[in-house]
Formats: structure tokens, C-alpha cells, sequence
């Protein structure tokens, strides 16, 4: 007898999944560049919270993350 086993049929390629992993990873870096900057004292203006990083770069970075993340959902597979 023939074993009649089928294989899971999944909405994406591996390659998919890698694409959106990395994504995921890229949006998570711009959420971690984006912390810090508080003051402990409240009494105390802390600058850096308008400082490069958190007002260009980690906004830009999510942007990307999202980009990709998009990307990896409209990729096509390879027509067999």
C-alpha cells in the first residue's frame, strides 16, 4: 500500500517567513533606539529625548521594518 500522506500546505515560502523574521527584527531595533532618554529627577529637562536618534533615525528604521514586513506578504513563490 502507498502511504497517502500529504504535506501541510502553509500560506507562505520559507523564504517568506525569513523576510518577515527579519522585518519583525528591524522594527524591534527601531522600538529599542527610540527608549531612553528619561530624566530621574522631573524637575530636570532631559534633551536627548529630541535627540537624532529618537526623532530621525528610530522612526525611519520602523518605517523600513514595516517595509519589509509588507514586502515579505506580497512576495510571490516561484511558479513550479
Amino acid at each position: 500500500m502507498k502511504n497517502n500522506e500529504q504535506k501541510p500546505d502553509f500560506l507562505f515560502e520559507k523564504a517568506n517567513y525569513k523576510i518577515l523574521l527579519i522585518g519583525i527584527a528591524v522594527i524591534a531595533l527601531g522600538f529599542i533606539l527610540m527608549s531612553g532618554g528619561g530624566s530621574d529627577d522631573p524637575k530636570v529637562f532631559n534633551e536627548d529625548v529630541f535627540s537624532f536618534r529618537r526623532i530621525r533615525l528610530a522612526p525611519t528604521v520602523v518605517l523600513i521594518g514595516f517595509g519589509i514586513t509588507i514586502y515579505s506578504i506580497f512576495k510571490k513563490s516561484k511558479a513550479e
